[in-house]
């Protein structure tokens, strides 16, 4: 009786580090697309990475944010994922 009360527990209990890696999981999408979509705003709607409807000093300044802004998400997504997980 005791033996299958635990398992009816176990079953019950809400795995909080599953939900906290899927989570990161969620984030990691979501903060990677809304990046890209703010490059590709900046340069394919603006024009500002398009050599025939840009200057070469907004080029320059765009593939510098553009850099500087990739260099910042690689570090946040390491500062995410570098700890790691308990095995189940």
């Amino acid at each position: 009786m005791d033996e299958q009360k635990d398992q009816e527990e176990n079953k019950d209990q809400f795995d909080w580090q599953l939900m906290m890696f899927f989570v990161k999981i969620i984030r990691t999408v979501f903060i990677g697309l809304f990046w890209m979509l703010i490059n590709m705003f900046l340069g394919l709607y603006l024009g500002f990475a398009v050599p025939e409807e840009s200057t070469p000093l907004r080029m320059g300044l765009f593939y510098g944010w553009f850099v500087l802004s990739l260099a910042g998400y690689i570090y946040f997504m390491w500062r995410l994922w570098r700890k790691k997980m308990p095995p189940p």
